[in-house]
């Protein structure tokens, strides 16, 4: 039997987020990247529903169907995490759940679990770019893009992509589709651009080290660097290393990154997921 659609919810904090809630059974949240939107951690795959798990995704403030910041709120990670916050007190329980994200979701995530351990059963990080330190010489690539966006739209941000990302000529075409799809989700571009400026000045959480005190089981999903430079392998393989018991896991070589493959990073999720439960019991 296929899993009923999803409900969707809004968490009436300042912004106002909006979200959706699908399955039953154990709670997962995951939260998605910076220029996406709810849909992009397991792209609209159903396979942690059918396996028994209530899945809640949301926008990020400023993304999607969410509200921008507030007058003299910012979209640093404090308040992505107080977000995060009040939509798992709003709509996963009380008690431990699976959480995790892809990118700006993954630190959201890791910023939210090292400062409530007790909530976390299971943390899933996927595509980590953040290496301890706000990464200067970067900063100018994301004003560019944010400056393409609120001058030029949906097609000046695809441009700026296509420009500025070294990627793979052999995923290009699939990088471009993917992105445009993704930001055209978007009611509120100026929102996004701010976002764009602000995220990557955030920290997250301090050094790597930080890492070491998540004691919970962990699943890091890395990225082929050729299809994907903008969410480097050895940051991931950091991040393996770092948390006392992740385990890392990928793509096969030549294959597109598991992180864009839905139905397959879904099934890598469901199956941690249960192992977790199993050694419980």
């Amino acid at each position: 039997m296929a899993p009923a659609e999803p409900v969707a919810f809004e968490v009436g904090t300042e912004p106002a987020i909006g979200g959706e809630a699908a399955g039953e059974g154990p709670p997962i949240v995951l939260c998605h990247g910076l220029t996406a939107t709810r849909r992009y951690v397991v792209h609209g795959s159903r396979v942690l529903e059918r396996s028994g798990n209530r899945v809640l995704t949301y926008d990020a403030r400023g993304h999607g169907e969410s509200d921008p910041a507030p007058g003299g709120g910012g979209y640093g990670y404090p308040e992505l995490a107080a977000d995060l916050g009040a939509v798992i007190d709003a709509e996963a329980g009380s008690g431990p759940l699976t959480l995790g994200g892809h990118s700006m979701g993954a630190h959201t995530a890791i910023a939210y679990a090292l400062a409530n351990p007790e909530r976390v059963a299971r943390l899933i990080v996927i595509g980590p770019v953040y290496a301890g330190a706000i990464d200067e010489e970067g900063l100018g690539y994301w004003d560019g893009l944010a400056e393409a966006l609120a001058g030029g739209g949906v097609d000046g941000f695809v441009d700026y992509i296509d420009r500025h990302t070294e990627t793979d000529p052999l995923w290009r075409d699939s990088v471009l589709r993917f992105t445009r799809e993704r930001i055209s989700r978007h009611r509120d571009l100026e929102a996004v651009a701010q976002a764009l400026r602000e995220v990557p000045r955030s920290r997250p959480f301090g050094g790597l080290e930080e890492l070491e005190a998540l004691e919970m089981p962990a699943l890091v999903v890395a990225s082929g660097d050729r299809a994907d430079p903008g969410h480097p392998r050895a940051v991931a393989e950091e991040y393996a290393r770092r948390l006392p018991r992740a385990r890392l896991v990928g793509e096969e070589e030549g294959a597109s990154p598991l992180a864009w493959q839905g139905g397959r990073l879904s099934r890598e999720i469901a199956a941690f997921c249960a192992e977790g439960r199993e050694s419980q019991e």
